[in-house]
Parts: C-alpha cells; structure tokens; sequence
C-alpha cells in the first residue's frame, strides 16, 4: 500500500518512556452526516481536534491520524499538534484499510511498540482518563486486548498487544476492530466507557448528543 506520510515534533516519542501508540482513524467521508463530522464542534472545537487532545494527553508514546477524506481541511486542525499524520490514498477501500496504515506505519517507525490503542475520531465523549485506563488494564491484567464496554456491546477505543498485530494486519478493509474483539472473548478485558454509545453518525446523532450534554450540564430540577 503507497501511503505518504508526515511526521510532526518527531522527538515526541524520544520523551516519554511508553511503548504503546495511539492509530486515530479520521479518513471516512461522513456520507451520511453530509459535512465532515471532523469538524464538528465539541466542547468548543472540532471533534478532531478534540480526539487529538484527548489522545496526547493519555501518556502513549505516539498519535498517530489516519487522514483520507477531505484530508488538507482536516490536516489544517491538527498541523501544529505532536501528531504523525498518514495519507491513506485508499480510505474508501473501508475503516479496514486505514487500520492497516496505521499499524505499518507504527511498527515500521516504532519497532519496539508493545501495544497500539486504535480510536476513532467520531465519538464525543472520549478522554483521556478512558485512554489511560485502557493502558493501566493491559499492564495490571496483561490481557492481550483492552476493548471499551458500553451499551451492551464491546468496541473501540480498543488497546492490542503486539501479539495481535498479525491479526490486525489480516482484517479485510471493509472489518474494523470490533472484528477482532468480537472473534476472541477469551483473550479480552473490558472497561467501562461512560457515554461511549454515542458516536456521531448522521446530524440526528449530533443533535440528541447536543441535546444530552445541555441536559446533563443544566442544574436539576427540584
């Protein structure tokens, strides 16, 4: 797979003993939202930007942003951030193929890596307390994946072990992660991802999230 690829602050890594690395995947179109959910404004910024935070401020030794659709207006968000940003040319192959990307270009650039934590940038009430909790059950539990638990199903962010890297690089482009989490439940831990049902799919979504956050954040009603 031909990828091009820009490295920001490339020290970053150099400062921080983690060997676990964060893959953002931010390349889909948002068909169905009609204009790019990266863009979306929450807590004050566009929800790219936003999972950025939330991921360089979880302790791993690198952010790596998987870029695809609309991908200059969406690079400008994040160019003065400490990220790797990859061009997946191929995005519209599926989430599958941007995963690959991703995991090559970690390996290739970080061989020792013992663990990637793959995110995507469509879910709002990501942090990176949620990030770090991942990270601290991999190292308390030394489960092979760390999957996030919400709504009754298991999912991303999700943290894997070198041991599954293989694996990873075997999804077919149309699969996500969920395809591995769901194929190996005895070799998963779950933690609890509060709000981690929603994920900003269509304007509906942005709107009742919107709608949530109002509610939750106004005073009760006695």
């Amino acid at each position: 797979m031909t990828l091009t690829e820009e490295e920001a602050n490339s020290d970053f890594a150099d400062e921080n003993e983690s060997r676990i690395s964060i893959i953002l995947l931010a390349a889909g179109s948002s068909s169905r939202m009609g204009q790019s959910k990266q863009l979306l404004e929450v807590n004050g910024i566009p929800l790219l930007a936003h999972s950025v935070h939330a991921a360089l401020n979880s302790g791993a030794k690198s952010v790596n942003v998987i870029l695809g659709a609309n991908e200059l207006e969406h690079r400008e968000i994040i160019r003065n951030l400490r990220v790797g940003i990859i061009s997946n040319h191929y995005w519209k192959s599926g989430m599958g193929s941007s995963i690959k990307a991703g995991l090559n270009y970690v390996v290739r650039k970080y061989s020792d890596t013992e663990a990637v934590i793959i995110m995507v940038c469509d879910q709002p009430a990501i942090n990176a307390a949620h990030l770090r909790k991942l990270v601290s059950t991999f190292k308390e539990t030394g489960s092979p994946i760390v999957a996030s638990s919400y709504s009754g199903t298991v999912g991303v962010p999700a943290l894997f072990s070198r041991s599954f890297f293989s694996n990873i690089l075997m999804l077919k482009d149309e699969q996500g992660a969920k395809k591995i989490i769901e194929q190996f439940p005895e070799q998963r831990t779950t933690v609890d991802f509060d709000d981690g049902s929603f994920d900003l799919d269509t304007g509906e979504d942005y709107q009742n999230y919107l709608k949530y956050k109002q509610k939750k954040s106004s005073p009760q009603q006695e």
